[in-house]
């Protein structure tokens, strides 16, 4: 195949709003051989775009969705066809009428002011001044964001067509897509109807058809298409007059499920309470062969009456103007969903030059576009995107049945308020440990994450709680999905002995005579040990962004474990691994117990030939052993703060470690613990879990994790970048509240001289310390002992910069 010319040929498969915005953003960075294939007629294909509402709501608990949104807003304010603006700032109200609800407007306002977006809580009369129509005696308050409102998605996708075809790029409407070309592992092309389009990279911004185009690549697509219902009123004598497309905010009323907008003077009206609805991707109809059925459009299936009728008898109810008004016309409009409820995006590893877009809404339209732009052209976006990465599933999460199912519940959750430790409850169980009956016998409290069951705390510890004396009070929120149960759990670990079941941690196993050298080259600490050692170290990118951190352990001169964290940290070692490496995931082979505690040497000596005294088996130390009967490699690491090991094994001798070490504990009065605890006591100690405080927009001296990186060895992905950095102008803060009852969780604003100043990532409350720790983003510079305010549910809470470690900080317990 010949080489990729100096400016890339890319085909873009769909002309809705994120192939067209992508167009733009490509061309805008050089880029200019741009083909866009649309199956449809040009300028409204026929795809979720032609229909879409257009309602833009910035705020997401989701830091990266925000994001997006944002630069959409900003975007599309900037563009006009014909004199008329592609969006229309007219605002945006979310309703409570309920106190749940109104709590999570408070929150969702937290949300706004961690992430940028203006926005305020407003009284029930203050509603009512901006939407006239309601009732507003069924109202507690609103949440009033001034900078949302209306894109009109058919206007913004054809400023931004006009713009690429006048840098480059071309727009080819009526090909519909057959196959893609590819050869040795790389794509080569796009098979049409008329013609086949030679291509360097190919981007699926297919929408709702994403799982068709997806197959003719060999790559799934975890995307799961529902209609969602669409109806517009008849005129309204309140809205008599009108001219302009709308004058008020867009209105959520998120306690039925609903959302309003003017169409001039007349209300469209959008509901995600019916059932759900889940369209077969492959059996859209072509446009030609919808139109002739008498549909609009292929994503605008025919409105089911009986799902309308509560929904309407809701709106009626909260603007009695309805109650004589009559629907004029409606549709089922079809829109994609994936089991978390997150775009898709990223270029696959199996196919190289592949690249998905898709499960993108106009919400985050523009943002995705940039974001994937910069992917193709820098190597990397400019905004963290773990979240949207199409390698973030788990093998387990990728079966059709389980997008089917969670796709759905995503659909039903829209509106939901949605707590942050909530967990899916289907399918369930999916992936357990093989601990996991023995789990269950103790009354384990199972969260759920990445398909597995994960324990965060045992009832069988529940008589533990007595002897804790008096523990502060929870409001509602900060109760859910907690129990007292993990303070005894956190103690039993600082003064006995605990069993963590770690298995959901992800191993790797790194072999080859080329591993050493590789493995040194991609991570940012000295791994050139002698086999035995384990290392703390990072993955970086090439502008020094902390794409993961590890723990690697050199069990051999040529073999590794690698403790990672996501899929995407194999698909990146995969993406950079030579030849004579070989890397495979050992995760559902094998299983861990972290035993933590300062008993955890009684309880594992007697247990095993080898000498586990701290000069025979220094910290960060690994040994191959037994325990009992079970082999098992034995490593020295504590996240806990506490002396203690992680003992791997195959997962079908998992059951006997667990009960060889339960059965030995006995006497030492051992217990299982579980993650609500863990996340306590790791939090004491400062360590940073990736994903949360830290992600690839962060660099290591920022994010408090500089001692993994040394920059006296050689040459090491992201040396060159971290090298010319100045210095740091924010820092990942310990913060300590000053109320020993005060709780926060994460996300909350935090505010320095009144003024929003940074945000909080991991929250938990510190039981050995007796108050909750919080760590936050704020300005570097901040001295110990400054006071700030972290916004938890509308109320202020004063919270003081403290130094960390904030427990044990000359580390004596895990070094003894």
């Amino acid at each position: 195949m010949s080489s990729t010319p100096e400016i890339p040929r890319v085909v873009v498969i769909g002309a809705g709003i994120v192939g067209c915005s992508l167009a733009d953003e490509l061309t805008a960075r050089g880029w200019t051989d741009i083909t866009v294939l649309e199956q449809g007629p040009l300028p409204a294909p026929g795809g979720s775009t032609s229909h879409a509402p257009g309602l833009v709501f910035q705020t997401n608990s989701s830091k990266t969705l925000t994001a997006l949104a944002r630069y959409t807003v900003e975007k599309f304010t900037s563009l006009d066809v014909d004199g008329v603006s592609c969006f229309h700032q007219v605002g945006g109200l979310e309703l409570a009428t309920t106190p749940e609800r109104l709590a999570e407007l408070h929150r969702r306002a937290g949300y706004a002011a961690s992430w940028g977006v203006r926005g305020e809580i407003v009284s029930a009369a203050r509603c009512k001044e901006l939407w006239p129509l309601i009732d507003e005696s069924l109202v507690l308050g609103g949440f009033y964001t001034p900078d949302d409102g209306l894109a009109r998605a058919l206007l913004a996708s054809r400023a931004q067509m006009a713009r690429a075809c006048a840098r480059g790029a071309r727009f080819l409407e009526r090909h519909t897509v057959t196959g893609i070309e590819r050869e040795d592992g790389r794509v080569t092309g796009v098979v049409t109807d008329r013609g086949t389009f030679p291509a360097d990279h190919v981007v699926s911004a297919a929408g709702f058809w994403g799982p068709v185009i997806g197959r003719m690549a060999g790559i799934d697509v975890p995307l799961q298409p529902l209609a969602h219902q669409y109806a517009r009123t008849g005129p309204l004598p309140e809205l008599s007059g009108a001219t302009a497309e709308a004058s008020k905010p867009i209105l959520r009323f998120q306690d039925r499920d609903l959302y309003f907008r003017e169409h001039t003077d007349r209300i469209g009206i959008g509901s995600y309470a019916h059932r759900p609805l889940p369209v077969d991707p492959f059996a859209v109809l072509p446009y030609d062969e919808a139109r002739a059925r008498n549909m609009d459009m292929p994503s605008s299936y025919p409105f089911t009456e009986q799902d309308w009728a509560p929904s309407w008898a809701d709106c009626r109810q909260l603007m009695p103007t309805l109650r004589d008004a009559e629907i004029e016309a409606g549709f089922n409009g079809v829109f994609s969903f994936t089991p978390d409820g997150m775009p898709v995006l990223g270029e696959s590893r199996r196919l190289r030059g592949f690249w998905l877009a898709e499960a993108v809404w106009v919400t985050h339209s523009a943002g995705v576009a940039k974001a994937v732009a910069e992917w193709m052209v820098d190597g990397r976006p400019s905004i963290d995107l773990h979240e949207c990465d199409l390698t973030r599933f788990e093998e387990a999460q990728r079966s059709p049945s389980y997008v089917l199912e969670r796709g759905a519940q995503q659909f039903v959750e829209v509106y939901d308020v949605i707590h942050p430790l909530q967990p899916m409850e289907r399918p369930r169980p999916l992936r357990v440990s093989p601990f996991h009956a023995r789990q269950q016998q103790l009354g384990a409290y199972f969260l759920e994450g990445g398909g597995w069951e994960r324990p965060h705390w045992y009832e069988a510890n529940a008589p533990l709680v007595d002897a804790l004396g008096p523990l502060p009070a929870r409001d509602s929120w900060s109760a859910r999905h907690w129990s007292p149960v993990a303070a005894a759990e956190a103690k039993a670990t600082r003064e006995g002995v605990a069993l963590y079941d770690m298995t959901p941690l992800r191993r790797l196993e790194v072999t080859g005579p080329g591993s050493l050298d590789f493995l040194d080259r991609m991570t940012s600490n000295n791994l050139r040990k002698k086999p035995g050692a384990v290392t703390y170290s990072l993955l970086l990118d090439a502008s020094g962004g902390i794409r993961s951190d590890l723990t690697v352990a050199r069990l051999a001169p040529d073999r590794f474990q690698i403790g990672a964290n996501s899929p995407a940290d194999l698909d990146w070692l995969l993406r950079h691994a030579p030849a004579d490496v070989h890397i495979r995931d050992i995760t559902s082979g094998t299983c861990c117990v972290g035993v933590w505690g300062p008993l955890a040497r009684d309880l594992v000596q007697p247990l095993t030939p080898d000498d586990f005294s701290h000069e025979a088996f220094g910290y960060f130390r690994a040994k191959e052993t037994y325990i009992g009967h079970v082999p098992v490699t034995a490593m020295r690491l504590s996240y806990v703060g506490e002396l203690g090991w992680e003992l791997y094994t195959t997962a079908d001798l998992g059951l006997r470690l667990w009960d060889t070490l339960w059965e030995a504990g006995r006497e030492l009065g051992v217990i299982a613990a579980g993650r609500s605890a863990f996340n306590s006591l790791r939090l004491e100690k400062g360590y940073r879990a990736w994903g949360v405080d830290m992600t690839d927009e962060h660099d290591p001296l920022e994010a408090g994790v500089g001692f993994a990186v040394r920059m006296d060895r050689d040459d090491f992905v992201g040396k060159a970048a971290l090298a010319g950095k100045g210095e740091a102008t924010r820092r990942l803060t310990p913060l300590l509240l000053d109320d020993p009852a005060a709780v926060v969780l994460g996300k909350e604003p935090v505010y320095v001289d009144g003024l929003p100043a940074g945000y909080v990532t991991s929250a938990s409350y510190g039981y050995t310390l007796g108050r909750c720790v919080a760590y936050a983003w704020l300005p570097a510079g901040l001295p110990t002992g400054t006071g700030v305010h972290i916004e938890y549910v509308g109320e202020k809470v004063p919270a003081t910069v403290a130094d960390e470690p904030l427990f044990d900080p000359k580390m004596t317990r895990i070094r003894r």
